[in-house]
Order: C-alpha cells, then structure tokens, then sequence
C-alpha cells in the first residue's frame, strides 16, 4: 500500500466534467425558461380577464348614471297620479337590467378571489333594492322619487380620514368595487413570476455558475494543453447571458426565442470542447 495525495484526474476527465456542467446549466436555465413563461402567461391570462371585468363594472357604473337621471326626470313631475301611471319607465329599468347584466359578467373575470365575489354579491343586492326603492317611490310622488336619487347618489362614510368602501350609494360601491378589481389586476402583474427581485437572482444564479465552468474550462486549456480556449465557449456564455437578461428585463422573453438559443448554445459548448476531447481516445473497457 503505497502513501501520497491520490493521482489527479487527467484533463480530459475533467474537461467532461466541466462540459457535463455546462450542459447541466443550460438544462436548467431551458427548464426556468419554460416555468417562469408559464406561469407568467397564467398571471397575464388572468389580468386580462379581469380587465374585462373593470371595464363591465365601468359599463355597470355609467348605466347607474342613466337610471340616476331617469329618476331625475320623473322627480320634475309635479302630479303623483301622473308619476305612478308613467312608472320608472323604460330608461330606469333598461338601465338597472344592463348593470344586472354587466355584474353578472364582472363576475366572471372576478380577480380579487372570494372577497371580490363577496362584493360583486353586495352591489346586486344594492342594485335590486334600490329598483326595488324605485318602484315603491312612484307610488308616492316626487319627494319619494327623490330621496331614491339621492340615496343612488350617496357618497361612502368616512372613518378619520378616509372613506370607508362599499357605504355609499350604488354609484359610488360601483366605483368602490371598481377599485378593488384594479387593484387585483395589479397585482396579478406584478405575480411572483413576473416581480424582478425574483426573476434577477432565479436565472443569474445559474449564469454565474457558468461564468466559473468556462473560467475553469479556460485554465485547464491554457495550463495542461498549453492552448488559447477558442470563442465557442464563450459565445455559448454570451447566449445563455442573453437569454438570461432578457427573461429578466422582458418578464418573460418568448420560449420560441429563448429555446432556440438555449440549444444553440448547447451546440457551440459541445463544439468548444470537441477539439480537446479529440485528441485522447481511451479504449472501451
């Protein structure tokens, strides 16, 4: 039994390993690609979604002013025989039957989970009691019909400062439930997987370990070859580098660019290290 530090391993073992590597970092980086492009189309997917919503509750919101006037018009009639033959009329209820319809489709793009659905939930049972109101108003006169305008149109209680959501009037819980799906929107945009203090580190983690495997691949071609490292490798870097940047900057880059690239560098690393590798043959075993 002899003593002494283990033999190392000859350079062209380990310029395997350092390839091997490589190609590991690439495969990574490819798999980070396609996780971070899907789930950030899930996220924008859904922000879409409830865009669309936003826009019905706009939609609800402007049709809560028509029915608002309509109101207005009918209070203007100083005869209450003629108010409770005339109704609310069309206006008023083809406007409440359109806001009915635009909650029932914001309820679909609903962004901000079940307490949104709580809210949307709120303003319909608003909605139905102030048609509701409306209708038992014109039995009454004009004063009647007016308090109604006047509850359609009443501003949220304050609390200290600031206003309290969903205290209002029809017209401002519309206008409050608007801003809790916008504000549901912006953060389905700024999702984890499109947030680059999470983007940054999860791929230059894997581009630094590269940066030291071509570093490292450079010195054992340099030292034991006594050979100048040719730019395949160092292409292969610079395309993985930016893929990486860009997925960083983009929030996500396109697979269908970043793949084709990804594997690209793939084949310049096995063309940088080919040469070296091809001038030692070790018989099978």
């Amino acid at each position: 039994m002899t003593g002494g530090r283990p033999r190392p391993s000859h350079p062209v073992v380990v310029l395997r390993r350092l390839r091997a590597g490589v190609w590991g970092v690439l495969a990574a980086t490819t798999l980070l690609c396609l996780v971070a492009e899907d789930r950030a189309a899930d996220q924008i997917a859904a922000a879409a979604r409830t865009e669309r919503a936003v826009e019905d509750i706009d939609a609800a919101h402007a049709e809560a002013l028509t029915a608002t006037s309509a109101l207005v018009q009918l209070s203007a009639i100083k005869d209450p025989v003629s108010i409770a033959l005339t109704g609310t009329g069309a206006d008023f209820a083809n406007a409440a039957a359109r806001i009915s319809s635009h909650l029932t489709s914001a309820t679909e793009g609903n962004g901000a989970g079940s307490r949104g659905l709580s809210h949307i939930q709120f303003v319909q049972g608003q909605l139905a009691t102030s048609v509701k109101s409306a209708n038992a108003a014109v039995l009454d006169g004009a004063p009647a019909v007016r308090d109604v305008v006047l509850a359609l149109r009443e501003g949220p209680q304050p609390e200290g400062a600031d206003p309290v959501r969903f205290t209002g009037g029809l017209q401002q819980s519309l206008l409050d439930l608007r801003d809790v799906e916008s504000d549901a929107r912006t953060v389905q945009l700024r999702s984890h997987w499109r947030d680059g203090r999470l983007l940054w580190p999860l791929f230059m983690t894997p581009l630094a370990v590269m940066l030291l495997l071509v570093w490292a691949t450079g010195r054992v071609i340099a030292r034991r070859f006594r050979r100048y490292p040719g730019p395949a490798l160092v292409l292969a870097l610079s395309a993985t580098a930016s893929v990486d940047v860009l997925m960083c900057v983009l929030r996500p880059l396109d697979t269908a660019i970043a793949l084709p690239v990804l594997a690209a560098a793939g084949a310049l690393t096995y063309l940088a290290y080919r040469p070296r590798l091809a001038e030692y043959r070790f018989p099978r075993s």
